[in-house]
């Protein structure tokens, strides 16, 4: 009886280490990078945005993202572009309002705007997000096409 009670008192032992050591911290750190592991984080240039786009124009869960502003967006933007005006005071909850498991590709002006949203975005879990860089002017100056 002494051994089985030594034994309980040995695995009681063992549990508790485990967990007061910092045991279920490590748990909850690999959820947190399997769920960093899951996203898609990536720069493109406006011909892999392009491909990008070629490849899902029957997807509708495939979202343009234009973050300039209203005016810059009535100028010109990429087909089928959303907008969402990044100088909004809404902006970061707009953007959190957005299907986070949409597949975006975002861009702005010149890539100042979209990589800060780009990084909402990441901080927010946006599962599949790709920045165009250089934004829309390195876009039109690579002979892309634009709508107004």
């Amino acid at each position: 009886m002494n051994k089985k009670i030594a034994m309980w008192l040995l695995v009681t032992a063992f549990i508790c280490g485990v967990v007061f050591s910092g045991g279920s911290l490590s748990i909850t750190a690999s959820a947190a990078e399997s769920r960093a592991q899951t996203q898609i984080l990536k720069d493109v240039t406006p011909q892999e945005a392009d491909s990008l786009i070629q490849q899902n124009k029957a997807n509708p869960n495939f979202v343009i993202l234009d973050v300039r502003t209203p005016e810059e967006f009535r100028d010109g933007h990429i087909n089928n572009a959303v907008n969402l005006n990044y100088n909004s005071p809404t902006f970061k909850t707009d953007l959190n309002g957005l299907d986070k498991t949409k597949s975006y590709l975002i861009y702005c002006r010149t890539s100042g705007r979209s990589r800060a949203a780009f990084n909402m975005m990441k901080d927010l879990g946006f599962q599949e997000v790709y920045h165009m860089l250089g934004g829309i002017v390195r876009w039109m100056s690579e002979g892309l096409p634009t709508t107004k």
